[in-house]
């Protein structure tokens, strides 16, 4: 049976759940067909990066749509995913100038896996293969980069079809893998890096792959300073490849073009982003060194994959209108400035005995959850807090992005909080509100 006002055709995701109609964005504003506004404090799905209804992209998608909308990347360039090109190679870190392009950042990740597979293989280095990652990650929802993940509630039903990738601890601070503090820590959990890549062998390692800040699967977990310096100082001693998933992170929702810029670390190859078309188009691209690319060049002479819209010039253009409407309006360090102010604000949730944790860097915050702070024991997940709290949230007019399953991969509730970059003091302040109501509000209807 279909839910009221969703009967049709369409296959939601939660096939259980009463859907409201969106007709209209305006700004970090959404508006239903009942009239309702929401204010979009999660970007969607951490993806709407310049706000809705941006009058300049609206032109871009014209003029392109004018031009030529289509054309296999098998049979044409395009000035569009050029242009990009040049400018993604101008704004990544240091070393990274070749751009493939994606629509889908589960095909990102697994692109960028087969990519490094035959570099290995066409630089002589075949028994490289192996991808490590790390738990309490999340790198898509396909079955290989669902293997990559390190997420036991979404990799559980479909075991079975998973093929088995090793796994090292994340850089959880609030719940340390080695129970120390951050006045003790000497990077242990970097150090595991090493201790798996001898386990398994270094001549079997292609490279590590990890988010610079874990968001889905733990909400804004940003790592202890010195932790990405140690892991590339690893990745080099071992000729292993850093690969870095910025598909949330990258194009400014940290503060920085990059999340790696943080630490100054140049990784081998960089996933991106969601927020790389700020939500009016699907387009991802693997940012990798030239060194990969000539390799391949040399060796098999052509990257034996594709897909069919992979450097689509409507999407190009529409990236490209995205990323000159950040650089114009100063949008990446409006993000730095702004996350500062949100932080500051979100640390007010502490009122509330369940807020356990607010951390966060740039426009990129989360908020964990726990039954009791002392202990930071976390929530029976029978109880789906987060879920109450975000559909709380949603009718008091707030999108907000729900996870469970941080601590250990099934308990754990956390929210991520990434509202587009042109959001006011005044609209954070009203986000901040409109959450602080709904943690009061689900507190007092679950007995809390």
């Amino acid at each position: 049976m279909n839910p009221p006002g969703n009967e049709g055709h369409v296959f939601y995701r939660n096939p259980t759940k009463h859907y409201p109609t969106a007709v209209r964005g305006e700004g970090i504003y959404i508006f239903d067909s009942e009239g309702k506004r929401y204010l979009d404090g999660s970007g969607g799905a951490v993806v709407v990066s310049i706000g809705h209804n941006v009058p300049e992209i609206k032109q871009a998608m014209l003029d392109q749509a004018s031009a030529i909308a289509f054309a296999h990347g098998s049979q044409f360039t395009s000035k569009p995913a050029e242009d990009l090109a040049a400018k993604l190679s101008r704004l990544a870190p240091p070393g990274l100038e070749r751009v493939y392009y994606l629509s889908g950042g589960s095909e990102a990740i697994e692109t960028a896996v087969k990519m490094a597979r035959q570099y290995q293989v066409d630089r002589g280095r075949p028994a490289k293969y192996k991808i490590i990652s790390r738990w309490t990650s999340y790198h898509g929802n396909t079955l290989g980069a669902l293997a990559l993940g390190g997420h036991t509630g979404r990799r559980q039903y479909y075991q079975p079809l998973i093929q088995h990738t090793p796994h090292i601890a994340p850089a959880y601070c609030y719940r340390c893998p080695y129970k120390l503090t951050p006045e003790k820590c000497g990077l242990e959990c970097a150090e595991e890096l090493e201790q798996m890549i001898l386990y398994e062998g270094p001549d079997s390692v292609s490279g590590f792959l990890a988010e610079p800040v874990v968001g889905a699967t733990a909400g804004a977990l940003v790592p202890h300073p010195g932790y990405f310096e140690r892991i590339r100082e690893i990745c080099d001693r071992y000729d292993v490849l850093l690969m870095v998933d910025e598909v949330m992170t990258g194009l400014g929702r940290t503060g920085k073009s990059f999340a790696m810029e943080h630490w100054g670390v140049s990784p081998d190859m960089i996933v991106c982003a969601k927020g790389l078309a700020g939500g009016y188009s699907p387009i991802f691209c693997v940012i990798t060194r030239e060194e990969v690319h000539q390799t391949i060049k040399e060796g098999t002479g052509h990257f034996i994959h594709g897909h069919t819209y992979s450097q689509n010039p409507l999407s190009c253009s529409i990236a490209l209108a995205v990323l000159d409407y950040i650089e114009t309006h100063d949008l990446v360090r409006r993000s730095a400035a702004r996350g500062e102010y949100l932080l500051r604000r979100l640390e007010s949730l502490y009122k509330h005995p369940i807020v356990g944790d607010v951390r966060g860097l740039g426009l990129f915050a989360g908020v964990e959850m726990v039954q009791d702070r002392s202990s930071r024991r976390p929530f029976d997940p029978a109880l789906k807090l987060a879920q109450h709290m975000s559909n709380r949230a949603f009718q008091n007019g707030l999108i907000i992005y729900p996870g469970s399953g941080g601590a250990d991969g099934i308990h754990g509730d956390h929210l991520l909080i990434a509202p587009p970059f042109i959001i006011s003091e005044e609209e954070i302040d009203e986000l901040v509100s409109l959450l602080d109501a709904s943690i009061a509000e689900t507190t007092e209807e679950l007995g809390l």
